[in-house]
């Protein structure tokens, strides 16, 4: 055993106290140095599982081949008419394209020429007829507006519907609903609040929203992995140009922001105002449980000051071991606060329960140097026993945890190097009193009698929890989806919600890069076929289908229809008083057939309506004028765009839409989208399984979170079992003993099997996020197990009332209140790790005080 030789490290750190500090200070001053210099933050999360990995070589090769659909911020456009919309992401687009500092790319998918011209042929042969029908009927209304785009015109148009009422030739029953909308807006024009007319809501009706509720406007962000939110400069720069649009201001248009870029910034600025927020936390209640342990300000300072040296250190490792941490990683600081601050109590608790064989107060001196003997090494084997479970990570493909053990696992190790050398210098330069009668707990030297006295019962209630938390393990689940543990209130994530009703908007896509366009027809018909999937879109998707009957519908409307809709020299806009004129004869003519119509036809509101514009202000007069007309323009140049549709082919799709789905070499992309929103992990698993049945190269963001998943299910079972067996290697080594070794080991095993039954009864689901409590507390648990096994070896009669156990128990409340800050944090993941933690600590802590001194072989000693 290594306790004489650590006792005099005490000791000679001690009887150079000044110089150890001075040591410290430069290694703590070249660590800052270093951290500053090397050590970065990365929120690219395509850096947290190995490019060894299968599926994440087919992730990013889709990524390498398809740039345009990574690192996007989207701006999501819901207005209160579809052409408000439009006009909405056009402006916003216009503006973000000049933007060239923080956008390479803006594009209004929607908004693609090609998909306008040929969008009557998009429809089902019944929607078409019914569109075209309608627009026919309406061609005597819809020609004199294309000679007249405005206010006198459409009021021209009424009269010549009252015209047809008066001789029974108007059949008006189709238009009811355009009718309706058209009273509502002429009578806010009337009463001086005039609202927009949609125009194409009146010509197409429910047809109108078929494209969808939303615009977007996807950008491609440049972005700086540099600093905590890569996109955030590029979305600071995107808000700004929202809040200059027209009907932004209005109150007519709402936009939001989401996409990968958002919602990982979003997620990234939740996670470190988490860590920041609970290592500052973690550092005052850990003060206030260290006064608590050992009650005395001189005692607290140099544990605290060590503490903080320690995780000065550790910095200075990651900067030199990784040089940028990621995600997970960044974990790092509130982990070592809270497990290496045991050590620390362990060490001091021990401290000031010195005694010497005659029962008097040793010199400090001598009291840090017994200290060092008597505790040394158990810390020692505490210390290597955590850095193995934390090591236990770094050989897996989960490049996040990986990173994580490797700098908290070496982070034990100099906790255990300060801890045995800074805390003793500092101990003696603040000379602590060392007159504390009694270190431990006086008061459980009956639960130390109970304890032994119904041990079989203990241990068979032990023994119980054992089977059911093992029979247990097959019910729990594991929630692969990320976007549940990401904060669901963020801006990113309640738009990302809206769209998943949409399966063309699901995150849950997935993609399969084949051969060439005839493979890429042949798997997407067999992949359209699967039960969970909505579509499987594929270059030739983007080209009409029957054409030829659907073209001879639209020829047959355009030769009626563009003749009057083609004018070449419209009417002039009016003045005031030619909408006076026009609306008091609409008013006029349709108050002569009122006597004609049904008593809640539209056309009664508008005959009102009318009339009471004929006698307002000229400027009244004249808003009435842009907001029923405003958008009909552009309406009546798309509907000439439509009617003049021709055949295409493959070879007519453009550029621009044609990149998403098909590669220089001729090799083309199926896109797969999911039926359902995906709620469940189920859910996801088979949708993945049935692409995959079909499809077993595909990629894409629904095959990425199933396998990721697997990924790090794999990583923490090896990561687990890894950690065991260095445990137990590191135990036998150092006590010698297959017994002794098995007595740390067991209430290891049992605090895992209660942690079980309580994630089901809590219930607490298991995600990518909190699973990394699990493989940690066994590094965590074994400290506080090696202890009481190592005093029992050293003849200790009563556990539960001596130092360790103080030490034991302000070790876990230090611990837990370190965890426990993580619990309080807004965003899901890190919350979820906090509360399994605590629950994880609790049962580690149960094991420790209640079941390890009753599965303790009885001694001669304990008959006494």
């Amino acid at each position: 055993m290594p306790s004489i030789p650590i006792g005099r490290l005490v000791a000679v750190c001690a009887r150079h106290a000044v110089l150890t500090l001075v040591l410290f200070a430069l290694l703590a001053g070249g660590a800052v140095l270093c951290s500053m210099k090397r050590l970065g933050v990365t929120t690219d999360t395509g850096t947290m599982f190995s490019s060894t990995l299968p599926w994440k070589q087919r992730s990013d090769e889709l990524a390498r081949l398809f740039p345009q659909n990574q690192d996007q911020m989207v701006a999501v456009i819901d207005a209160d008419l579809p052409e408000e919309a439009q006009v909405t992401a056009r402006e916003l687009a216009a503006r973000l394209r000049h933007d060239t500092k923080h956008f390479l790319s803006v594009t209004i998918p929607q908004d693609d020429p090609y998909l306008v011209r040929n969008g009557l042929l998009f429809l089902d042969q019944k929607s078409l007829a019914s569109v075209l029908d309608t627009t026919v009927t309406a061609q005597p209304f819809l020609g004199g507006l294309a000679a007249d785009p405005s206010g006198r015109g459409l009021f021209d148009a009424l009269s010549l519907i009252a015209l047809g009422v008066s001789q029974g030739q108007a059949d008006l029953k189709s238009f009811q609903p355009a009718l309706n909308g058209f009273a509502n807006t002429l009578e806010q024009a009337a009463d001086g609040t005039p609202q927009p007319l949609s125009w194409e809501r009146m010509l197409a009706g429910s047809l109108a929203d078929l494209a969808g509720k939303y615009v977007f406007v996807v950008t491609r962000p440049r972005l700086d992995y540099g600093s905590f939110q890569p996109g955030g400069e590029a979305s600071d720069a995107m808000r700004q140009a929202i809040a200059g649009l027209e009907f932004v201001r209005s109150g007519h248009a709402r936009v939001h922001i989401t996409g990968d870029v958002q919602i990982n910034d979003e997620e990234f600025a939740t996670v470190a105002q988490g860590m920041v927020a609970g290592l500052v936390g973690s550092l005052v209640l850990v003060t206030l449980w260290l006064f608590l342990a050992v009650r005395s300000w001189r005692i607290i300072v140099p544990i605290v000051v060590t503490l903080v040296v320690g995780l000065i250190l550790t910095t200075g490792f990651a900067a030199l071991a990784v040089g940028t941490l990621n995600l997970i990683s960044v974990a790092f600081a509130v982990l070592f606060v809270g497990i290496a601050v045991d050590f620390a109590i362990q060490f001091s608790v021990r401290f000031r329960a010195q005694r010497l064989p005659s029962g008097q107060i040793p010199p400090i001196r001598t009291a840090l140097e017994h200290t060092g003997e008597e505790t040394g090494h158990q810390i020692l084997v505490a210390a290597m026993a955590t850095m193995a479970g934390f090591l236990a990570f770094t050989p897996t493909a989960f490049v996040g945890v990986a990173q994580l053990g490797l700098i908290a696992g070496f982070g034990m190790l100099i906790a255990f190097i300060c801890t045995v050398t800074l805390l003793p210098a500092l101990l003696l330069l603040f000379h602590p009193p060392l007159d504390q009668q009694v270190a431990g707990f006086a008061f459980a030297r009956p639960a130390d009698r109970a304890v032994r006295v119904y041990r079989t019962q203990i241990l068979s209630v032990f023994t119980f929890l054992a089977v059911l938390g093992a029979a247990l393990i097959p019910v729990l689940t594991f929630d692969a989806d990320p976007l549940h543990t990401k904060d669901p209130h963020s801006e990113g994530m309640l738009t990302l919600k809206l769209l998943m009703k949409d399966p063309q908007s699901s995150p849950y896509g997935a993609e399969v890069l084949v051969p060439d366009l005839n493979q890429a027809q042949a798997l997407a018909d067999r992949l359209s076929r699967l039960p969970m999937v909505d579509d499987a879109m594929w270059l030739g998707t983007l080209v009409p289908a029957d054409q030829t009957p659907k073209l001879a519908m639209v020829q047959d409307a355009a030769s009626i229809l563009l003749p009057t809709l083609v004018v070449p020299n419209p009417r002039p806009a009016p003045d005031a008083a030619a909408l006076r004129a026009s609306a008091a004869k609409a008013a006029h003519d349709l108050g002569a057939v009122l006597d004609r119509l049904d008593p809640h036809d539209p056309l009664r509101r508008i005959q009102s309506a009318l009339d009471r514009l004929s006698h307002a202000p000229d400027e009244r007069l004249m808003a009435a004028n842009t907001a029923l007309v405003r958008f009909l323009p552009a309406q009546l140049d798309q509907l000439r765009q439509m009617l003049g549709a021709h055949a295409v082919t493959l070879d007519d799709v453009p550029p621009s839409i044609r990149q998403d789905y098909l590669l220089p070499d001729g090799r083309a992309i199926v896109s797969v989208h999911p039926k359902a929103g995906m709620d469940s992990n189920a859910d996801l698993r088979r949708y993945v399984t049935q692409i995959t049945s079909v499809a077993p190269d595909a990629g894409g963001p629904a095959v990425d979170v199933v396998e990721s998943a697997a990924t790090m299910v794999r990583a923490f079972v090896f990561a687990a079992l890894s950690a065991i067996g260095m445990i137990a290697v590191i135990l036998l080594v150092a006590l010698r003993r297959v017994l002794d070794m098995a007595l740390v080991l067991a209430p290891l095993l049992l605090s895992a099997l209660m942690t079980v039954i309580l994630i089901i009864m809590v219930p607490e689901q298991l995600n990518f996020a909190n699973i990394i409590a699990l493989p940690l507390l066994l590094g965590v648990g074994v400290s506080f197990n090696i202890y009481f096994v190592m005093n029992w070896r050293a003849g200790v009669r009563a556990p539960l009332s001596s130092p360790t156990a103080r030490a034991v128990l302000f070790s876990a409340l230090t611990t837990s209140t370190a965890f426990g800050s993580l619990a309080a944090s807004h965003h899901p993941g890190t919350a979820s790790m906090g509360r399994l933690l605590l629950l994880s600590l609790a049962c580690t802590l149960l094991a420790t005080l209640i079941f390890v001194p009753a599965l303790l072989p009885k001694r001669a000693i304990d008959e006494r």
